[in-house]
């Protein structure tokens, strides 16, 4: 299991590592609505590994056979290889790379909602996100937010690989 795990978990670190990289220089000018679905679509790709992994150990380490539950760990464990890539490429890439990104993503946020919103709601909201910047701009929670959100990706293919891979013995 071990080196299932290491072997899937690391092409799906630099398969997430990849393909960040090539969004943060290639993508630069493009929208952030486009540039957010590029990110979820460089998720699930980076995490189709875990897939992979699973039916891996089933088919060539562990006789054809595998519990709901091992396939759901080699899943999860393959998942965090992507979840701290990610989590510490996100980070490296807003403190050194591209420092401007937060207030520029703030700014187009603030333009956004300030389309479908007037007044007092408008305040409220733009005083909650002044809060979330403030917040996100500290390292470590950008860290945690970049981090479980490809986990709770990672958990959703787990699920999914670890229900279609199950097999018992006869």
């Amino acid at each position: 299991m071990k080196n299932t795990v290491l072997r899937y978990g690391i092409w799906s670190a630099l398969c997430i590592f990849a393909l960040f990289l090539i969004s943060g220089f290639a993508l630069e000018n493009l929208d952030f609505n486009t540039r957010e679905i590029y990110g979820y679509a460089s998720i699930i790709i980076s995490l189709s590994f875990v897939f992979f992994g699973v039916k891996h150990f089933r088919d060539q380490k562990n006789d054809g056979l595998l519990s709901f539950g091992k396939g759901l760990s080699i899943g999860l464990l393959i998942s965090l290889f992507a979840s701290i890539t990610f989590g510490l490429y996100n980070v490296i890439y807003v403190e050194f790379i591209n420092p401007d990104f937060m207030t520029e993503y703030y700014d187009y946020s603030v333009e956004q909602v300030s389309k479908t919103l007037s007044g007092e709601e408008l305040q409220t909201r733009l005083k909650q996100m002044d809060e979330e910047k403030k917040l996100f701009a500290k390292p470590f929670m950008n860290f945690s937010l970049m981090f479980l959100t490809v986990f709770m990706i990672g958990l959703i293919i787990s699920i999914i690989s670890s229900l279609i891979l199950s097999k018992k013995s006869s």
